[in-house]
């Protein structure tokens, strides 16, 4: 045969090769604590995997859309992930770079390699075959590459947070000053001096408008609905530490209770500086709706003070200037939304029984973790990181225990064909 006809060949061969693989063991998508979490005890199982990432960094939501004052709202042992806990050198609420720089070493120290700048496209169950195929756009420079990954397990590691909520709002458009959203905060530096709209109310709006009230700008905070307000520490003990410790003796109505009696001795009456409260419990809020409770760590002061102005529900918004619900104009010079984020597992996921329309687990905790097929979830637990590395060793396990059995299965195919095919000679 010709030559250039066998190179032809080789091109072509190596070319298939390069845009897909079979991964032996599963692929987790998302390179967020969850996802590593997930692969430290996938490593320490001996399970090989792939981690596909669409930024270019681990954790892009900590290292790319957090402002800069930011700190762990709760205790770090609630915080640290599976098998390596925070240095003991570290606060006991560590910065947002503390936290970067703690992810930085659990992946290191647990040998885990994203594959960076690959943009999952779609993810699809075969039934025939048993296999998931997951395909990726690979992003390097200017240059894009459509990739393929072969497998037989998927962890859907891409977390709660993973894109931003933008309302739509009428006038919006014309309103003619900035309009940010909260992931693109990073301090008040630039808005000194400014009239500034935070629309939302949850721990994030709390904190940008302190943090604009620090560097002397005049946040007006949009409160439409109700929110539960609690101290981050009572008597110098965490909050949140007291509701875990509460939990294991008493129900959840009582802890509710008694954490709402703590909130007003600590904070005292919040509803009438435009806080109102569910009538739902705190922790009760938490499970059924996912709905956080703010942790107060300073903005309380700042509006019982004035410095912060509470408002209500926006009706329009027109250049320069809002119109509230209650007919009220204020002039604004810039607004911050601070209104959350959104699962974008629809967008890519091609599954409708096990994740549901809103991009979260169908199931109830605690049984949101596996789906059928070698599908798995972690980080939508609404729990935070314990509930994430909770999940994680779950899911190790699981995957842990199927993969020997099927290694050891495998062995015993290959060590018999071969017997076969020497007794033959």
């Amino acid at each position: 045969m010709d030559q250039s006809l066998f190179r032809l060949v080789d091109q072509e061969l190596d070319s298939f090769q390069r845009k897909w693989t079979l991964v032996n063991g599963p692929v987790i998508i998302g390179a967020g604590p969850s996802g590593l979490a997930t692969a430290a005890c996938l490593r320490e199982q001996g399970v090989p995997f792939v981690v596909l990432e669409r930024a270019e960094c681990i954790a892009s939501l900590w290292q790319k859309r957090t402002y800069d004052r930011l700190k762990l709202h709760l205790p770090k042992q609630f915080c640290q992930l599976s098998k390596l806990p925070f240095p003991e050198d570290f606060p006991e609420y560590p910065t947002r770079k503390q936290f970067i720089e703690y992810l930085e070493s659990y992946a290191k120290h647990f040998d885990i390699n994203p594959k960076f700048n690959e943009c999952v496209q779609s993810a699809r169950y075969d039934e025939t075959s048993g296999f998931w195929s997951v395909k990726t756009i690979v992003t390097s420079g200017s240059n894009k590459t459509e990739f393929e990954y072969i497998c037989r397990w998927l962890v859907v590691a891409t977390g709660e947070n993973a894109e931003r909520v933008v309302p739509d709002i009428q006038g919006l458009a014309e309103f003619g000053g900035e309009v940010i959203h909260a992931c693109e905060y990073k301090s008040g530096e630039k808005f000194q001096g400014q009239k500034v709209l935070v629309v939302g109310c949850g721990n994030s709006g709390m904190e940008v408008s302190l943090d604009l009230c620090n560097y002397n700008a005049s946040p007006s905070m949009v409160v439409r609905s109700s929110v539960h307000v609690l101290p981050k520490e009572v008597y110098g003990k965490s909050t949140f530490e007291l509701a875990v410790l509460m939990m294991k003796w008493l129900p959840l109505w009582l802890v509710d209770k008694l954490m709402l009696i703590l909130a007003w001795l600590v904070l005292g009456n919040v509803e009438k500086y435009g806080l109102k409260r569910p009538s739902m419990g705190p922790l009760e809020l938490k499970n059924t709706k996912g709905k956080t409770p703010v942790l107060d760590i300073g903005a309380l002061k700042k509006i019982k003070s004035g410095d912060i102005n509470v408002v209500p529900g926006i009706k329009r918004f027109s250049y320069r200037q809002v119109e509230l619900v209650n007919g009220e104009k204020l002039d604004i010079d810039s607004v911050v939304l601070a209104t959350g984020y959104r699962s974008n597992v629809p967008s890519w996921l091609q599954e409708g029984e096990f994740f549901g329309e809103n991009g979260y687990p169908k199931a109830p905790f605690p049984h949101g973790w596996k789906g059928h097929g070698g599908l798995y979830a972690v980080g939508f637990t609404r729990r935070g990181l314990s509930g994430a590395s909770s999940d994680a060793m779950r899911i190790a396990q699981d995957i842990g225990k199927l993969w020997k059995d099927e290694t050891k299965q495998h062995k015993k195919i290959t060590i018999a064909c071969h017997r076969q095919f020497i007794s033959q000679f």
